[in-house]
């Protein structure tokens, strides 16, 4: 039978009754002083990474002003929302953890700007990963499960375009500008955060509002093709970098290893991911900072199921395991644990 993956059913009861709710996660064992040495914040990796950043969005963005209605609008558009949709979702999630920038602020200047090129309301998105954290994949408990069986292909295909995650962000903003959290927000963002959560909603459903009508006013469609429909034309590139992630994997259990998966990935793709191909080490290990996850992968990398050798190879175990979930809700990908964990 299908399951509730709502966190206001019952599987959220059963989680916290069964021991699975905050539980205690299994962990590759590292050396103190080297896991000490790798989680060392650090400005100058972040601060080139940001800064090169924007400035690939800013010049494609004004690929797109200057070439708009012609035949170049179109690559132009592509370069331009995969960089804005795509890889702001790689800062807003390592600033979210506040390990991108070793300064605070830095971290939390991103974060702003990448959650709402994101669409992500900022508050409640730092309680949800939170729990995505604590709770990794347990139904009832974890409110980012992106493949929910049955698996229904058209939902991947209509979320390459952010048609189902916007449309479920804009209903959180009406809420918010209504002065309420979601019955879902408020089952894991703390009542002291509730006000501030409202806040920014409202900031945000503000800029969308005078995004469309500076459109309205200007006759054209190029305010909303700078600011706002990125996020969802220019989606598609983290829906294939999301899916490496957990798709097929294991529900319900303490041990990141059969749950969260590592794909290797080239020097261009890590920098739009920000090194979140290792995604297995950052769960065990999530205040190491992203700079130093492919150190982290060699110091624990025996410990874990051998990484995929790029996305390609990722996929094609993925596909079949989705596609068999359509029907089969119990079925699930058992990567092999090395025997030196056994």
């Amino acid at each position: 039978m299908a399951r509730d993956y709502s966190l206001t059913g019952p599987e959220n009861g059963r989680a916290t009754h069964s021991g699975l709710a905050g539980a205690d996660w299994y962990k590759s064992p590292v050396a103190r002083d080297e896991l000490l040495a790798i989680m060392t914040r650090r400005n100058n990796p972040a601060a080139g990474h940001t800064i090169l950043w924007l400035v690939l969005t800013v010049a494609a963005g004004w690929w797109l002003v200057v070439t708009w209605l012609s035949w170049w609008t179109l690559p132009a558009a592509f370069v331009y929302g995969t960089l804005y949709g795509s890889a702001s979702d790689a800062r807003w999630h390592e600033c979210g953890h506040r390990t991108a920038f070793r300064t605070r602020w830095a971290n939390d200047v991103v974060y702003q700007l990448a959650a709402f090129m994101d669409v992500r309301e900022p508050v409640s998105w730092r309680w949800s990963h939170h729990r995505h954290h604590a709770d990794t994949i347990i139904v009832g408990r974890d409110p980012e499960i992106a493949y929910q069986r049955p698996v229904r292909f058209w939902k991947i295909v209509a979320d390459m375009f952010g048609i189902l995650s916007t449309w479920a962000e804009f209903k959180k903003y009406a809420t918010n500008v209504a002065g309420r959290l979601t019955a879902s927000e408020a089952d894991y963002v703390p009542p002291r955060e509730a006000s501030r959560a409202i806040f920014w909603g409202r900031v945000h459903a503000a800029v969308w509002v005078a995004t469309i009508a500076t459109s309205i006013a200007s006759t054209s469609l190029l305010p909303l093709m700078l600011v706002g429909l990125p996020s969802l034309y220019g989606r598609w590139l983290l829906v294939v970098f999301g899916t490496t992630q957990h798709a097929g994997l294991a529900e319900d259990v303490l041990d990141h290893r059969l749950n969260t998966r590592t794909v290797y990935m080239n020097p261009v793709l890590r920098f739009l991911y920000l090194n979140m191909n290792y995604h297995l080490e950052h769960h065990m290990y999530p205040s190491v900072p992203y700079h130093n996850l492919p150190r982290l992968h060699r110091l624990i990398g025996h410990d874990l199921p051998a990484p995929y050798r790029g996305i390609v190879h990722a996929y094609r175990d993925i596909v079949p395991a989705l596609w068999r979930q359509r029907t089969d809700l119990g079925h699930e990908m058992r990567p092999e644990l090395p025997s030196v964990s056994a």
